[in-house]
């Protein structure tokens, strides 16, 4: 089964994201998932310290275009949509709620975690999600539970 894991990365270091993204995935495919994640292809980027919305216009995987099209791409593919909002109490994940309404308008199986204080507390991100958790680990353990 296929997992896309969309999270908050404006702001956030290459190494950051990068440790994030390593550990939720090796996690996952212990259990059994194909992860997809927003940081394929962005290697070039490793020297960010921090990520901007847009920009990346003289990296071609990087381009606004580029970055939009890879990502919906890999939520067209996925099985199952996993939004971590966890680290997004105080910055938008713009990105992260798009590939959220692609994923549900797809029918895909939608999963996020947030806090009930979380900025993303709108009845578009609550309508779209099939189940919300308050923490990262709830969550994670339900989506290891898909797999049994």
């Amino acid at each position: 089964m296929k997992i896309y894991l969309g999270f908050r990365i404006s702001g956030s270091s290459y190494e950051a994201v990068t440790k994030y993204v390593s550990n939720v995935q090796e996690e996952l495919e212990s259990c059994g998932y194909t992860v997809m994640h927003p940081m394929t292809g962005k290697e070039s980027l490793r020297t960010e310290t921090q990520f901007k919305a847009h920009g990346y216009a003289g990296i071609p995987q990087a381009t606004n275009h580029a970055i939009f099209e890879r990502d919906i791409w890999m939520v067209r593919q996925c099985d199952v949509f996993y939004l971590n909002l966890m680290d997004a109490d105080e910055r938008v994940s713009i990105g992260g709620v798009m590939e959220l309404a692609v994923a549900a308008a797809l029918g895909e199986h939608t999963v996020v975690s947030m806090g009930a204080e979380n900025i993303h507390q709108h009845a578009f991100v609550l309508e779209a999600a099939d189940v919300i958790y308050e923490t990262h680990e709830e969550a994670m353990k339900y989506l290891e539970r898909l797999m049994l």
